[in-house]
């Protein structure tokens, strides 16, 4: 029988301990995270993510993210500077798997995750 799982308020869920982001362009910068939900092969994983203000880069080489912008606003960029697409709450962003690039946070960012890989 499958466990049916359902997560309300997002907005409200706490996150773990904020820890110095390890991609971070910007001194200081930091992240925390409230894993929900992984698939037993660990090919999909489901979570909240914060993020102070700051520049960072991404490597979505061995999974894809979709993400559902709960808070905060950002400017992500494809890594050659192309492709730049401003975020913000309501907004679904999709990084397909190979995906790299940067984020500039401007403003705290909280945002529901997927990742999920082939």
């Amino acid at each position: 029988m499958i466990d049916l799982q359902t997560f309300g308020d997002l907005s409200a869920v706490k996150v773990g301990a904020f820890a110095p982001k390890p991609t971070t362009l910007t001194p200081g910068q930091e992240e925390a995270t409230a894993p929900l939900w992984s698939s037993e092969d660990g090919r999909t994983k489901i979570g909240i993510w914060e993020c102070t203000p700051g520049h960072f880069t991404a490597d979505r080489s061995a999974m894809g993210e979709y993400c559902h912008i709960l808070g905060g606003t950002a400017t992500v960029r494809n890594a050659d500077g192309s492709g730049a697409r401003e975020i913000g709450p309501g907004d679904l962003l999709v990084l397909p798997q190979g995906w790299k690039g940067e984020w500039v946070i401007h403003s705290p960012m909280r945002k529901l995750y997927i990742l999920s890989s082939m």
